[in-house]
């Protein structure tokens, strides 16, 4: 029975504290095959718990020694989910909200403009396109992948970017400061188990990169012409061109938190 008498506030701290890294690493591992490892260790750890509660030592003793090795492996085999564990904690919103990294704070209503045009038209000429704004997280590992533009975003240059016979087609455009950064820029892309097989290589770069970043990527299916709007790892698909703007607008000049659109049939 527990002591709620000796139960304060380093207690619920504790638990607070344990409650969110649970939650980031769940929202870290979810849908990839890392998580059937994961789950793999937990039931060792309290195997081994249950059995040093019931002084079987031998079997505990190996499944100890096992867990103290394993926790190298961790290191080695979890790499790459440490690492984007560490970026979503850095991105987290209490963390945005110490404006460590503040940027002008400038509405994006003609860039919005621009895109929204852009993709109604690519959308018409099912011409695959890949459009990523990017907010408070800097997006420079991709950016240094791709070719430098600092040009004004508009519907023309976007519409020529992803042109089927332009060289910078393949890969994403990604806007910061109001300008194109850059084009053809090569996104991480997400492995996550549960994405539908209906989706290619630039929706799992799009679920990827705002995986990772607080960006806003904005997808035209080559296949279908179909638009969709990822944000925080999630995406709507099949929105319309004025679905589109509302939610850009939503997240860029109303400021909203939690943009919230139906699908349209």
């Amino acid at each position: 029975m527990l002591d709620f008498i000796t139960f304060g506030v380093a207690d619920c701290i504790d638990i607070l504290l344990f409650a969110i890294i649970l939650y980031y690493v769940y929202r870290l591992l979810k849908g990839t095959a890392a998580v059937r490892i994961f789950w793999a260790i937990a039931i060792l750890y309290v195997l081994w718990k249950v059995l040093s509660a019931l002084h079987i030592t031998m079997v505990g003793e190996i499944i100890g020694q096992l867990i103290s090795v394993g926790v190298i492996a961790i290191f080695i085999v979890f790499q790459p989910e440490i690492r984007k564990f560490l970026l979503m904690i850095g991105n987290a919103r209490i963390l945005r909200l110490l404006h460590f990294h503040k940027k002008e704070d400038t509405l994006f209503v003609p860039e919005i403009n621009a895109v929204v045009r852009a993709c109604r038209r690519m959308s018409d000429s099912k011409t695959g396109a890949l459009i990523v704004f990017e907010k408070d997280t800097p997006l420079e590992e991709p950016i240094a992948t791709g070719e430098k533009l600092d040009a004004i975003v508009s519907r023309e240059l976007i519409e020529n970017i992803f042109f089927k016979n332009s060289p910078l087609h393949d890969g994403a455009l990604i806007i910061r400061n109001h300008r194109i950064a850059a084009a053809r820029c090569i996104l991480p892309v997400s492995e996550r188990e549960d994405i539908s097989t209906d989706l290619g290589l630039r929706h799992r770069s799009a679920i990827g990169v705002t995986v990772l970043s607080d960006a806003v990527v904005v997808v035209v299916s080559e296949q279908t012409g179909s638009i969709s709007l990822c944000r925080g790892g999630d995406i709507t698909h099949g929105i319309s061109p004025v679905v589109l703007e509302t939610m850009l607008k939503d997240i860029f000049v109303n400021k909203k938190d939690d943009v919230v659109a139906t699908k349209e049939e």
